[in-house]
């Protein structure tokens, strides 16, 4: 078996995936969820599907639910246009990624207008 080929079912999945989201799951649950990710095992038995969506915590349990709930449907899909045997089984994710890249560039942020602050402010001259 290729080394490739889980990569290649990856990017195929995902693409799958967000077309389905965008245009054939009518689950408002999952209208503000974004697919960041697929990483699929080296068997092709199974999928992890990487998630983020721009709400609170309330919003994404949603959105948990309603991918659980529209897994099987995604998955006969996939069986339609995707030309392989098995389709592996989709376990979804929050990407936490996401979150946390915001909050270091809030904090480079905040660190750049502290630098700026001091170099504009005239008592910072006088020590």
């Amino acid at each position: 078996m290729s080394r490739y080929r889980p990569e290649r079912m990856a990017e195929q999945i995902h693409k799958e995936i967000t077309r389905l989201l965008m245009f054939s799951i009518k689950d408002p649950r999952v209208a503000p969820v974004t697919i960041t990710g697929v990483k699929v095992s080296r068997d092709l038995g199974s999928a992890r599907v990487y998630f983020t969506v721009s709400g609170d915590a309330a919003e994404r349990k949603e959105a948990v639910r309603g991918l659980k709930s529209s897994a099987p449907f995604i998955r006969r899909e996939l069986g339609q246009v995707m030309q392989v045997r098995f389709i592996p089984e989709l376990h979804f994710q929050y990407d936490e990624s996401i979150g946390y890249g915001q909050k270091i560039d809030a904090l480079l942020r905040q660190v750049q207008d502290d630098l700026n602050d001091s170099s504009t402010d005239p008592s910072a001259d006088q020590n």
